[in-house]
């Protein structure tokens, strides 16, 4: 294949990414995938890319790409000021490259990752069935790491296809308070009223050390928590409270088993708001349901899976 994208500057974190890789997690491979599924499946929308198709995932910025060939691409989630060859060029749409065209990003000034896909995917090997790049375990994209300087992503020289924007109500600003709905787990109700109320009426602060296994919060925590338990299964979304009595936010490269007690799950939709949080920013929790949360996951998957291809 002779058509390929060279990355002139990468970034601190400009992973592969998909819909994730799934079926493995009996073997403790995480899922992976994109963090803000909703910027990541206009991203692919756009460009009428099946959802599960491999773009990348740029956090922060900067970020800087040459193609080879002519081709449509589009962009997605946090603002980052992009310009080809020169010229600004809007977020949240489709645009079409030029053989040699140059892409830039700056340093994004609101939100945390954003998302460029390029018609008809990045063409990356896959690993059991997808090119999400998940880099505690190497696996995925190029060797299961970041991207380099120097980098070269296969795609396809694509045919003109239909240029449009994301519907302004559908557009996400970020850097506002963040809203997560929680669904009370299997050990909700170990957890003491005086917990529960320490979780829902407090805003929490998206943590530094936050990353794309998990993101701690801080605020007053809880005391006189349960024990650690018997190690048993996680998955993104489940709201983990080690000793220190500040909550954990489990992502989508967090591990597969964890024996931390876990007072509840956020909605699968509401993390992709997460995934744009940046460190300080106030997080705010509030009792869902699990039909509720069912509703919201079939509503965003099916919002995505029509209407491509």
């Amino acid at each position: 294949m002779g058509e390929f994208a060279t990355v002139e500057r990468a970034g601190p974190l400009t992973l592969i990414q998909d819909s994730g890789r799934h079926g493995q997690r009996h073997l403790g491979v995480s899922p992976g995938g994109a963090l803000d599924r909703h910027a990541a499946g206009w991203a692919n929308r756009l460009l009428r890319n099946a959802p599960g198709y491999a773009l990348l995932e740029i956090t922060l910025g900067p970020f800087a790409m040459r193609f080879s060939h002519a081709t449509t691409f589009s962009l997605a989630g946090a603002e980052c000021n992009w310009r080809l060859d020169g010229r600004p060029v809007a977020n949240w749409a489709a645009h079409r490259a030029e053989s040699g065209s140059l892409l830039e990003a700056e340093v994004a000034r609101s939100g945390v990752r954003s998302y460029l896909a390029l018609a008809g995917g990045i063409q990356a090997e896959p690993v059991w069935g997808s090119r999400a790049t998940t880099v505690g375990e190497r696996i995925g994209g190029i060797a299961g790491r970041s991207l380099r300087s120097g980098d070269r992503l296969p795609y396809i020289a694509a045919a003109e296809t239909l240029l449009a924007g994301v519907p302004r109500e559908y557009i996400r600003e970020y850097g506002g308070d963040i809203p997560l709905r929680l669904v009370p787990s299997n050990q909700f109700e170990l957890f003491s009223s005086a917990h529960r109320q320490t979780l829902l009426s407090q805003a929490y602060r998206v943590s530094p050390l936050s990353d794309r296994m998990g993101v701690r919060l801080e605020g007053s925590p809880m005391t006189g928590l349960p024990g650690s338990m018997i190690s048993e299964a996680v998955a993104p979304g489940a709201v983990q409270v080690p000793s220190n009595g500040q909550p954990i936010v489990l992502m989508a490269d967090c591990q597969t088993i964890g024996g931390y007690p876990k007072i509840g799950h956020v909605y699968s939709v509401d993390l992709d708001l997460l995934a744009q949080a940046r460190p300080g920013a106030t997080v705010l929790f509030s009792l869902g349901t699990l039909e509720g949360a069912q509703q919201a996951l079939r509503q965003q998957r099916r919002f995505f899976e029509c209407e491509t291809g």
